[in-house]
């Protein structure tokens, strides 16, 4: 399936040129002559693709384009192109996670080896998303029981210790343990953590010794 890449610029002779040079490449292409015509346009599934964005346009600029995307939770890498690059947007703007900032005019390769970083670093992005939902649902099987065990267990606490806290015998905390450690998929404390920290669930701050 090709990549489909959103031209969003004011200067409608810079689009028809930038979508021929992009189709040629193999490309799918939709060019936007404002951002609120993205805005209105903007698929829910989009799939693999970039936006390259013009920073000065009429309406909403180009990096209020990008901080409303971020809010809307858009996976779209940004391109932006300008015909007057300025330190202070560009360190902006890449801060806030823009892929890359060229231009104008730019050349056909310079412009192709910046879509396809973009969207090189969106399928890991996908790749990574689609890993923490897999573990995230992993975590969701566990009984409300488990999920404490499994939470103590991450922040070092020793199965004694875990008893104590819970009210209850080692023997069933090692029970409780033995599950978590089967519905997780993993055979090592060690891979445990791995997810918690993933997951943001481990508390580093919490005392082992509890």
């Amino acid at each position: 399936m090709p990549r489909r890449i959103h031209v969003v610029d004011d200067d409608a002779s810079f689009r028809t040129a930038i979508e021929r040079r992009l189709k040629l490449a193999g490309y799918n292409v939709a060019t936007y002559s404002s951002a609120q015509d993205l805005l209105d346009r903007l698929p829910g599934n989009q799939g693999l693709g970039c936006i390259l964005l013009d920073v000065r346009i009429p309406g909403l600029s180009g990096p209020e384009l990008q901080s409303r995307l971020i809010e809307l939770g858009s996976i779209l890498p940004i391109v932006f192109l300008t015909g007057h690059a300025d330190t202070a947007t560009t360190v902006k703007a890449i801060k806030a996670g823009a892929e890359d900032f060229l231009t104008k005019p730019v050349s056909s390769d310079q412009l192709i080896d910046a879509i396809e970083r973009a969207v090189a670093r969106q399928k890991l992005a996908l790749s990574q998303r689609s890993k923490l939902d897999s573990l995230r649902a992993l975590v969701s099987a566990l009984t409300p029981r488990e999920r404490q065990v499994f939470e103590l267990i991450v922040r070092g606490k020793l199965n004694k210790q875990i008893a104590h806290e819970l009210g209850t015998t080692e023997r069933t905390v090692k029970a409780h343990r033995h599950q978590v450690m089967e519905k997780m998929r993993v055979r090592s404390l060690a891979e445990l953590v791995s997810i918690a920290e993933r997951l943001g669930t481990s508390d580093p701050a919490t005392d082992p010794g509890g």
